[in-house]
């Protein structure tokens, strides 16, 4: 490579070579910025979000987390975390943290009346909005629910859901455990989630540790046959072993074929979590899987 002939040039090109050469030295990276925000579910760190919201809050900020997705919610109180909403929507827009979706307790309405339901759900919009959040996510169903025609009417609750959230700027999704992959007679109520909801207003938060766990399919194959509709993933790995949580890096999980599925999956933004089995505590957990995220696997991210 030849530089430029002009005397005042060349002494520009070679303070300019000379501090890209040590920059590299220095290890700086010119990498181009993730297209995603890296995100953290807030129930992996509970217990120290327990003690201390802001200090934790803090923590997580330093360490490279951007975007969050918070779970527990007082809906009556319009509370999250013991704080008001608008009150902590100003904590995490000092830290210059978001929150694009959070875990809600729908759960608790399946059987309840539609005036429930809907008084809950309207809660949950005002919610959503105090802190700017796109999706509200269904996240779990209790034991007594997880039947074909349990599934078939949480379908049908989503779809209202789903409906009542138009125009709100608000959407909503449906979040996977093991328990939907689980064969009845030849049927699995993860289909029944994917076919009897609208697709319009009812997307999917694919939790891919449970999706590798208990699936027949290969997230690869999930993806094919919905593509477009799984905004949201949540990324964590498994204990060689004992096939339970681990930090990322430590487990069995290979994410390097499943990350460029982002645009076929039609992925807007992903969540670290681990629920529990930290190899020494909930902030070094998330302190590893940062770490091991941002060195070996972003770049995957398609």
């Amino acid at each position: 490579m030849t530089g430029p002939s002009n005397p005042t040039d060349r002494r520009t090109f070679i303070k300019q070579a000379g501090a890209l050469a040590s920059a590299s030295f220095f290890g700086f990276s010119f990498r181009p910025k993730p297209k995603f925000r890296m995100g953290l579910q807030l129930f992996t760190i509970r217990e120290p979000m327990s003690k201390d919201v802001k200090g934790t809050l803090k923590q997580v900020a330093a360490l490279g987390y951007q975007n969050l997705e918070t779970y527990g919610f007082d809906g009556p109180q319009m509370k999250y975390y013991g704080y008001d909403a608008k009150e902590f929507q100003k904590i995490l827009v000092d830290l210059k943290l978001t929150t694009t979706s959070g875990h809600y307790d729908f759960n608790s309405l399946l059987n309840k009346s539609e005036d429930d339901l809907n008084r809950y759900v309207d809660q949950c919009i005002e919610g959503a909005h105090a802190l700017k959040q796109d999706y509200i996510t269904w996240p779990w169903l209790d034991p007594q629910s997880r039947t074909i025609e349990k599934f078939k009417l949480v379908a049908e609750k989503l779809n209202h859901i789903g409906a009542r959230l138009k125009g709100t700027r608000v959407g909503l999704a449906y979040h996977n455990h093991d328990f939907e992959f689980i064969d009845h007679d030849g049927k699995i109520g993860y289909d029944v989630i994917m076919n009897e909801t609208d697709p319009k207003l009812v997307k999917l938060q694919i939790d891919l540790y449970w999706a590798v766990h208990s699936s027949k399919l290969s997230p690869h194959e999930l993806f094919l046959k919905q593509p477009g509709r799984y905004v949201m993933w949540h990324v964590k790995d498994m204990d060689k072993k004992t096939r339970d949580y681990t930090e990322l890096g430590n487990g069995s999980i290979d994410y390097k074929p499943i990350l460029p599925d982002a645009k076929l999956a039609g992925m807007e933004n992903y969540f670290i979590e681990q629920g529990g089995n930290f190899a020494k505590d909930p902030m070094q957990s998330i302190t590893d899987s940062a770490a091991f995220w941002k060195q070996n696997l972003e770049k995957y991210l398609g």
